[in-house]
């Protein structure tokens, strides 16, 4: 454990700065949690502590815009110690916590009582996004008033149970988007579509893992992105669609924002990394919404996290106990968890020249503090930001096993995986949080509002 990580300056000297438009060797001092200078040759008189990152990468801190860390109701699968221990040690600084939880985030009260517990079990600052459904877009503006820094909305089946809202109820939030200019999420699969290929799947009798695929085709997506992007056009809302598995998913969203939608889309690692070979081995583990498809979709989201049509990853860090996940593919839980492997797993594919190095900070730090109102305070390595960094040690490397994960249960599907690229220090407003494996001994995260501008 780290005891003391509380330094009122820190200087990082002669460490490679990757941003989303220029690499440069340059120092970082923080002080008083905040980026107050930058350069070259920064004196060192008065701080009180010297990291030297030569040889190393200095990130923003990674902001996870997806996660769901099962707090509160569904402590048993996870929780938000738990969740935001592994988060720090995959250098990711900030989380964006989605509203399926047991109460959904659906009205302020519901915010605050789930907020304001978190302080005391965070690790790394979080922000919270409310939950939209036929019987609360009448408390759009309060639930932002609350401290909300954006909303989701499920198009079809998710844990909680939250039902699809109606096309009416779509408009409205949407409008009330394009008034605003708050970001809504979307899980975008049509709930119809999707109960109509399960049951047309499920009738054969397969038990096959990779059924799962075949029970929700890419037109459950495309049709889903269509209907949100043909309203968003005429409210003007802003629309990110979550976790994109498919090239018909790319092509909507590409299509909607050449029509002028303002429309951004988020992928996973899991739907770059993974195959439909992965079902032979891990079967039910792997079981996510949206699913993993592979193949041609595989390169093709690849190549759009890389051209700039892919504009966010999250990980969808969503876990479940073994027994949930040791069931059939029809009964066994969707999601796996993703939080730790985030940025170790982009920072890898970076590394192995699939995309240049500069889009990372970019689709985990920028875009993400953007989207959701942590800009200019979130996101960025520059003068009068937050003090979040990540110092990365290029040549290094990560192995994935049981003892590294934080997680409650240690499901994941990348144990065994060796990547390129070590993490060595994560900050936190200009706090070591993460050193050499070592985690701080103490919760130092904050609630995070969105950014009054």
């Amino acid at each position: 454990m780290i005891h003391n990580v509380i330094a009122m300056s820190l200087l990082i000297r002669n460490g490679l700065l990757i941003t989303p438009r220029r690499v440069l060797r340059a120092d970082v001092k923080i002080v008083n949690g905040v980026i107050t200078e930058m350069g070259v040759g920064l004196s060192t008189s008065g701080v009180d502590e010297v990291i030297d990152a030569s040889g190393m990468l200095v990130l923003p801190g990674v902001i996870d815009e997806h996660v769901h860390m099962r707090e509160p109701g569904l402590e048993y699968k996870d929780d938000f110690t738990h969740g935001t221990r592994a988060a720090l040690k995959g250098g990711v600084t900030t989380v964006i916590e989605h509203p399926n939880t047991l109460p959904p985030v659906e009205d302020p009260g519901k915010l605050a009582s789930k907020a304001r517990p978190l302080e005391s079990k965070a690790y790394v600052d979080y922000a919270l996004l409310g939950v939209l459904h036929d019987g609360n877009i009448h408390l759009f503006e309060d639930i932002v008033a609350a401290g909300a820094v954006g909303f989701k909305i499920f198009m079809g089946p998710t844990t909680g149970n939250i039902p699809p809202p109606s096309d009416s109820s779509l408009y409205e939030a949407l409008s009330k988007s394009g008034r605003t200019g708050v970001t809504i999420a979307f899980h975008a699969e049509d709930h119809s579509l999707v109960t109509y290929f399960t049951e047309k799947v499920k009738a054969g009798g397969g038990m096959d893992p990779w059924l799962h695929i075949e029970a929700r085709p890419p037109i459950t997506e495309e049709y889903s992105i269509v209907k949100i992007a043909t309203i968003a056009k005429q409210t003007h809302g802003r629309v990110l669609i979550v976790h994109i598995s498919s090239i018909e998913a790319l092509e909507a969203v590409r299509k909607a924002r050449s029509e002028g939608v303002e429309i951004y889309g988020e992928t996973c690692p899991h739907y770059l990394v993974l195959d439909k070979v992965d079902y032979q081995k891990h079967g039910s583990l792997i079981k996510v919404n949206p699913p993993i498809r592979g193949g041609i979709h595989r390169e093709r989201l690849l190549e759009a996290v890389g051209n700039g049509l892919i504009d966010t990853l999250g990980s969808d860090h969503a876990p479940h106990t073994p027994e949930e996940k040791k069931r059939d593919i029809w009964s066994a839980a969707s999601g796996i968890p993703g939080v730790q492997t985030l940025l170790p797993i982009m920072l890898d594919l970076a590394l192995r020249n699939v995309f240049p190095l500069t889009r990372v900070p970019a689709l985990l730090s920028e875009n993400p503090a953007k989207l959701w109102g942590l800009w200019p305070r979130k996101g960025s390595i520059d003068i009068g930001f937050d003090g979040d960094l990540v110092v990365v040690d290029p040549g290094g490397e990560t192995v994935v096993t049981e003892e590294w994960l934080e997680y409650k249960y240690k499901l994941s599907p990348y144990i065994g995986w060796r990547l390129k690229g070590r993490i060595r220090y994560a900050i936190l407003r200009g706090m070591v949080i993460y050193r050499d494996g070592v985690i701080t001994d103490k919760p130092v995260g904050k609630w995070i509002r969105p950014v009054k501008l």
